[in-house]
């Protein structure tokens, strides 16, 4: 059960008029870009083909949070955030430059006024999940992408205004001046055009009871059963275990996964980022990626269908995606919250 308090930090989907919809964003007093609200750099703009300094850190790495925001993160809790399709629909909506925008009649609704494909989705079954990972340094100009494991992931995410966390009960304290978080989402191929989603922030761990540190982070392997590309069972022996890697994808140089545009990463089991706390990142957890000479810590992932790497196609896909008619109002905000509440309670 989610709490009555207010969350300690939001992850905002912006849907603009003038632009693509469906973009998302942390939003937190510990984040990067924090106030940035200038198109097309705003931290809720989506993330494609770009340059790495543009793409990194959202390129606000010269946007720091002032001096002493951090995100706490509780070792064995839960860290508690806000989806909306606004920074205005947060509980920060007063430092948003658009001011209110929140639906009280509809709290637990992502968009307020818009349908599913502003937050790019078709439906509960449609969702290519969230990530939170962490690299343990303070200073965020230090940080490289190899530093980041993924600590927690969230598969129904992007669809309710309240989306929790689960962090791992060994999380081993920050250093002094506090780690570097980033949050991470890539939508499924069939809800929008490609691209990712990266927000960093500053974090603590608290309540921290272990010292063990969280292992050198490899690079996911696509497993899980993928019917959309003819797969139909699992592969585990071909799953990366423990810490992995955030997804690089589809930028114009820096990239770690180069599946093409109707076959992104997800976090979910397609590449054995299970649902909650990761508790096999740390040393001394089970941990193995199986031997294949075209994986290297630079190359691209690999899978166990036919091809070694997914093809960047260039024509229109395959098959056909039937778009499902969006709910709206009040229906679709006690729909979207009651059936993510029988996920989440392994209801359905």
């Amino acid at each position: 059960m989610l709490p009555s308090s207010l969350p300690a930090i939001a992850v905002a989907l912006v849907a603009s008029a003038n632009l693509v919809s469906g973009h998302a964003s942390i939003f937190h007093p510990s984040m990067f870009g924090f106030n940035e609200s200038t198109a097309p750099n705003r931290p809720q703009d989506p993330l494609s083909n770009l340059p790495f300094d543009q793409w990194w850190f959202h390129g606000h790495l010269d946007k720091p949070p002032n001096d002493g925001d951090f995100f706490d993160l509780p070792a064995g809790g839960v860290a508690h955030t806000e989806i909306s399709c606004d920074k205005g629909a947060t509980s920060f909506y007063n430092t948003s430059a658009g001011g209110d925008a929140r639906d009280l009649s509809n709290p637990d609704y992502p968009c307020p006024g818009q349908p599913l494909s502003e937050f790019h989705t078709n439906g509960i079954n449609d969702l290519g999940g969230c990530a939170l990972a962490i690299a343990y340094k303070s200073d965020a100009s230090q940080v490289q992408p190899a530093d980041f494991a993924v600590f927690s992931v969230n598969q129904t995410c992007v669809w309710t205004l309240h989306t929790d966390f689960e962090v791992p009960a060994s999380m081993p304290a920050c250093p002094e001046g506090g780690c570097t978080c980033a949050w991470f989402w890539i939508h499924k191929a069939d809800s929008g055009q490609e691209q990712m989603y990266m927000t960093g922030f500053k974090c603590k761990v608290t309540g921290a009871t272990s010292a063990t540190p969280i292992s050198s982070p490899q690079l996911a392997r696509r497993c899980g059963a993928d019917p959309n590309n003819g797969v139909t069972e699992a592969t585990p022996s071909n799953c990366t275990y423990g810490a992995k890697q955030p997804f690089y994808w589809y930028q114009a140089d820096g990239n770690t996964f180069f599946e093409g545009t109707y076959s992104p990463p997800l976090y979910t089991d397609l590449y054995n980022f299970q649902q909650g706390a990761q508790n096999d990142i740390f040393a001394g957890a089970a941990s193995s990626v199986v031997s294949d000479p075209a994986s290297t810590s630079t190359s691209t992932s690999s899978y166990h269908g036919p091809s070694k790497r997914w093809p960047r196609p260039t024509g229109t896909p395959a098959r056909s995606v039937k778009r499902v008619a969006p709910l709206t109002g009040e229906h679709h905000a006690r729909h979207a919250w009651g059936q993510h509440r029988r996920i989440l309670n392994n209801d359905i």
